[in-house]
């Protein structure tokens, strides 16, 4: 498992945690019943307040991604990868059809909106 927290993003940390965590189980990085670190552990390695930690985890427990055994730890919680993906694609299509008509307001071109995409996914 790795995590890299931005202290220049706008993203608060526990947001990081939760975003990369949650990548981590869509893609399959992090498999069903994995333990993951105590949250404390957590913590230590990353060195930020337990708060923090326990904030991202209690987040993905709420949205199904983790399960708690008392005295055992966080357990990444079994999913259906097809319902997760699904639900990722529509939140792109919502972002996708905002920036259409952010570019429409500006007379920016389907191509030239294309382009903008091809060049950020570059990026990354």
């Amino acid at each position: 498992m790795n995590i890299l927290i931005d202290n220049k993003s706008n993203a608060p940390i526990y947001e990081q945690i939760y975003t990369q965590l949650k990548a981590q189980i869509i893609s399959g990085a992090l498999r069903e019943d994995e333990l993951l670190p105590s949250i404390r552990s957590l913590a230590k390695d990353l060195r930020i307040s337990v708060i923090t930690t326990k904030r991202a985890y209690d987040e993905l427990e709420r949205e199904g991604f983790l399960y708690t055994v008392a005295g055992k730890g966080c357990f990444v919680a079994p999913k259906n990868v097809e319902l997760l993906r699904e639900e990722t694609l529509r939140a792109i299509e919502g972002h996708l059809a905002e920036a259409a008509r952010l570019a429409a307001s500006c007379n920016v071109s389907a191509a030239e909106l294309a382009e903008m995409l091809r060049l950020i996914t570059e990026e990354d």
